[in-house]
């Protein structure tokens, strides 16, 4: 179907779910060898498990992948729209006999199981309708529908170089005959992969290692059709920051969660490409930079700990960097699911411009900003603290004074500096009661530079409104 010799690298989701962090990691190392090597990356929707994939999962998958920039070449494929070809390859390996129909039924298989449980041997299939030459089958029952089963390899063992885990081999006497086919004609997991990955000229397959046991199977499968083996990468797994399998409470939540949440796609993208993979020291970097330097031999065997304190750090870090045009943008959005509508003034661009500095995310920003277009509420306590009935007569003479001066913020600090020094007093006396008049908090950048922003006529409306 395709030149092999181009490197083609493919990610698989099953739509049962949401795409998570560690999906997202896949799928990054996958687009970014593919765009290392100038080759190809597939989507590929492995769709077979009806009873649990939804639309609305696959959209979730298409919407993180889109959300993070992870552009495919080709695809989305999906598997249930590939029924045909599968039972094309499944006659194919009955007719070459390299599968073979099996009668047993659900009762006898765990009648099986439970007997070889009992005298302590692997639970497995025993063969009993695997076709050998000088073997007499049982007879085949009536009104039965039988499954088909891969007629694995006896003997020998099944080995590849995996390209994060070093050389992994498995006997072949370990592995039974698995069934390809259910008894409804529907292809299973395995098979089904193992002809996607055959047909769409699949180089390197980049997965999670709990896929690391599916391996020595599929990989016995394609030689049997005749097939190049592609080389295997299997990512350890990511750990919460305690060391356990990571969880909702440590990050283990739809990549949209992080949207939501106001991280920004870079930030997630550069911190997954941290997770298990390094190039020197570098810690920030563009997703350019990551695929010119990106490659199998730096990922760790070992399993990745999720720190959120390191992704804010780097989520603070884009948010300085991006243009003030986008996150106004971003905060508005974050706004108005407040049912806040950030006006025409003040304007939100300089209001972003005063408070990007302080934020980890793009949420923490809009909460920050809130109080530039509406009215907040008065942190009570610092209220009560900060502006006794000393201050607020040189507040109310101070926004007389206010009322005629230009509007900027150096005459605003001016008259701010003529209030402290005429009354002997501390800056901070006259400014903080200012910014919780005018904030609703203690906690505001320069009291000059948020008065400028906010604008004359809502200063003065604020600082009257409280005390006047």
């Amino acid at each position: 179907m395709t030149d092999k010799k181009i490197i083609r690298t493919r990610f698989a989701p099953s739509p049962t779910g949401f795409l998570h962090i560690g999906g997202a990691r896949t799928a990054l190392f996958s687009w970014a060898y593919a765009r290392k090597h100038g080759g190809d990356f597939i989507l590929r929707i492995e769709d077979t498990d009806v009873a649990r994939s939804t639309p609305e999962a696959v959209q979730a998958i298409l919407d993180g992948m889109n959300w993070l920039g992870l552009n495919w070449d080709e695809g989305p494929f999906y598997q249930m729209q590939r029924m045909a070809r599968y039972r094309e390859v499944i006659t194919q390996m009955l007719d070459e006999g390299k599968a073979y129909h099996c009668y047993c039924s659900r009762e006898e298989l765990d009648a099986l199981r439970e007997r070889q449980m009992t005298e302590g041997v692997k639970p497995r299939y025993d063969g009993l309708w695997r076709p050998e030459l000088g073997k007499t089958l049982p007879s085949i029952p009536e009104g039965v529908a039988p499954v088909v089963r891969f007629k694995n390899p006896q003997t020998g063992v099944v080995a590849w170089d995996d390209l994060v885990k070093g050389r992994i081999s498995i006997s072949n006497t370990e592995l039974d005959d698995l069934i390809i086919a259910r008894d409804d004609g529907t292809p299973t997991y395995n098979f089904c992969v193992v002809v996607d990955d055959n047909d769409m000229g699949i180089t390197q397959v980049i997965r999670g290692d709990d896929h690391v046991n599916n391996t020595p199977r599929q990989i016995n499968m394609l030689q049997a059709l005749g097939a190049t083996v592609p080389a295997y990468a299997h990512l350890s797994m990511i750990l919460g920051g305690d060391g356990q399998k990571l969880s909702k409470r440590h990050g283990a939540v739809s990549v949209m969660q992080y949207d939501e949440d106001g991280y920004l796609p870079e930030a997630v993208l550069n911190y997954l490409a941290r997770l298990g993979w390094s190039h020197g020291d570098e810690e920030i970097f563009s997703m350019e930079q990551f695929c010119q330097w990106f490659d199998l031999d730096h990922i760790t065997p070992s399993a990745a700990q999720f720190n959120t304190e390191k992704l804010n750090w780097l989520n603070a870090h884009y948010i300085k960097q991006a243009s003030l045009d986008y996150l106004a943008l971003e905060v508005s959005k974050r706004l108005a699911v407040s049912g806040i509508v950030a006006a025409d003034a003040p304007d939100l661009q300089g209001v972003v411009a005063l408070y990007r500095e302080r934020a980890n995310t793009l949420n923490e920003l809009a909460n920050s900003v809130a109080y530039f277009y509406q009215l907040p509420q008065l942190d009570t306590v610092a209220a009560e603290k900060h502006i006794t009935a000393e201050i607020v007569p040189i507040i109310l003479a101070l926004a007389e004074r206010l009322a005629t001066v230009d509007w900027t913020a150096e005459a605003i600090h001016a008259e701010i500096e003529h209030a402290v020094k005429s009354n002997a007093l501390k800056f901070p006396k006259v400014a903080m009661p200012l910014r919780i008049l005018l904030t609703g908090g203690a906690q505001s950048p320069s009291i000059d530079a948020v008065m400028a922003l906010l604008g004359r006529d809502e200063t003065l409306s604020r600082i009257r409104t409280r005390i006047g």
